[in-house]
């Protein structure tokens, strides 16, 4: 059986289905989605009914839409959990979804389903814990705050930390016109106080702070 919830103290291999697309979740980050294909469209409707999450993960090789044999994509396999907070079905055949970003996971081997729907083996990976923002960084706060003013509060979360390391860098990290190799190398990073050095000096290099 599929499950996504969490449970209590360290939590062995459990499965969830995989929606594998060319962008990168983040932790505590909004992801709205257009689901059209049956197979997902068919996740999506299980996984409201069970009140779970599916996982997202980034292409490395194929495309989001079936053009062949689903087992030719390839995907990142660092990930994170997709919650679902609000859906629409505005005519038959297609789903609007938003999601927020929860946990990262890590797959360790995955199946493809006669639908084509990748089913993956995964392990939760340990949240970052929560750090102060250096003062040094203060130049990043100010850039988030001018990015979430111009994208607007119905794409950037309705929660604010920007007292929060791991918070801040994930929501540079996800906005930020960043290439996708280099988004999912944030995400894969482990230490909140690393990730806003290396986007730091990147900015800095480009003369943006």
């Amino acid at each position: 059986m599929l499950t996504g919830r969490k449970r209590m103290g360290p939590r062995p291999l459990y499965e969830l289905p995989l929606f594998p697309l060319r962008t990168v979740l983040f932790p505590g980050g909004l992801l709205p989605l257009k689901v059209f294909e049956q197979r997902y469209i068919d996740m999506t409707k299980a996984c409201i009914a069970e009140d779970r999450p599916f996982g997202v993960c980034l292409i490395t090789h194929g495309e989001e839409v079936a053009r062949g044999d689903p087992g030719e994509t390839r995907f990142a396999p660092i990930g994170t959990l997709a919650r679902i907070g609000d859906w629409d079905m505005p005519q038959l055949g297609i789903m609007h979804i938003g999601t927020t970003g929860g946990a990262r996971f890590q797959v360790r081997g995955h199946r493809v389903e006669k639908s084509g729907l990748f089913v993956g083996e995964v392990a939760d990976l340990p949240a970052e814990p929560a750090i102060p923002l250096d003062e040094s960084r203060a130049p990043l706060v100010r850039l988030l705050e001018l990015i979430a003013a111009r994208v607007g509060p119905q794409n950037f979360p309705a929660s604010h930390h920007y007292d929060d390391a791991s918070w801040v860098g994930y929501r540079l990290a996800e906005l930020l016109p960043l290439p996708l190799t280099i988004k999912q190398s944030m995400l894969e990073i482990n230490d909140a106080a690393v990730r806003l050095h290396v986007l730091h000096q990147f900015l800095e290099q480009q003369g943006v702070i």
